[in-house]
Parts: C-alpha cells; structure tokens; sequence
C-alpha cells in the first residue's frame, strides 16, 4: 500500500474514469490532486487537519489544509475508480461549471487565476464551460456573496500562483494540439 511506503502522503485516490460504451477513459487531472469520494486518508492527516470539512468543495480545502502542513497528496491513475457521470455535470455541464465559478469566489480564488481559468475552459471543449464559470464568478463577485470563514483557506487561493495554472493551460494546449495530430492520422 502506497501509505506504507510513503509516512509523508497524507491523502490519496485513484484515476478517475468514465465507462463510455465498455471502454474507460481516464479524466486527465493534476496526479498531485485525490479526487473522488474513493479519497483515502493517513488518520494522522485527516486529525491535522480538521477532518472533512462540511462546506462547499470539501475536497479541495481537506487538499489545501493537508498540502500547508507538509502532507504529500496523489493521484493513483493505476487505481481505478469509475464515475457515472463526467465531473460537475450532477445537473448538466452549465450549472455545474457556473457552480464551480461560485466556489472558486467562495474560497476566494484570485481573480486572475479565475480569469486564466475562464480561458482555459474555454478553449476546451464544450467551450461553453468558460462562460458559465465565469458566469458564475462575476455574478457572485457582483452580488458580494459570502466568501468561507476559515482565513488560512482564502489566503492560500488569494496567493495562489500563476505557474500552476499556466502550466495547466500549456498541458491542455500540448494536449488538444497532440489529439488534432491523431485525428489527422
């Protein structure tokens, strides 16, 4: 077992899949990142940190809270665990992706990185997942809602860096530049 051979993992999970048709595709995310209710906790993690949190995007803060007390977090791709449904799709893609601009205002997410994140769903497809994000930012930015209490959560996100997620954006780039290649074929 991975926690066994590594005292410093605090979190981990499988791949995410998704069964199209008999055939699994892997959901590409960051493999630092546990996604999934197929999370998994070292007990000494899980105590450090609170515990799972009962607040919108509980998987992100557990990462966050883990992550700034020294705790390894991972994503096993060789573990696989299968979804129904794609990622933030519980009440159509929309609504989830205008969801997942109101976290990111919730936990107080840069405004730059949420606009570098409007960009990169936009570029992907549906292309429509970086409207409704940011849809989901501005509006709640406009109407000053309530942001999370908890201090060391916003001010992680609110110093959040660039290069992660221009690194994200080159990857997605690399990528969707490598899958017109095999289209091409």
């Amino acid at each position: 077992m991975e926690f066994e051979k590594d005292n410093s993992l605090g979190i981990a999970s499988g791949g995410v899949y998704y069964d199209t048709g008999g055939k699994l595709s892997r959901e590409i995310t960051d493999k630092n990142l546990p996604r999934g209710t197929g999370r998994l906790w070292r007990k000494e993690c899980f105590v450090e940190t609170g515990g799972y949190q009962i607040e919108p995007s509980p998987d992100s803060i557990s990462n966050i809270k883990a992550l700034m007390r020294g705790w390894k977090l991972m994503q096993y791709a060789d573990i696989v665990q299968i979804q129904k449904r794609k990622t933030s799709a519980a009440n159509g893609l929309w609504h989830g992706y205008v969801k997942n601009g109101w976290m990111a205002y919730y936990l107080g997410k840069n405004p730059i990185v949420a606009l570098l994140n409007v960009f990169l769903y936009s570029v992907k497809s549906p292309h429509y997942t970086g409207a409704a994000y940011c849809w989901g930012y501005l509006g709640s930015a406009i109407r000053r809602e309530n942001k999370i209490k908890d201090l060391e959560v916003r001010a992680y996100y609110k110093n959040q860096g660039l290069a992660k997620l221009l690194s994200r954006i080159s990857g997605t780039f690399s990528r969707n530049s490598r899958d017109a290649r095999k289209g091409e074929q």
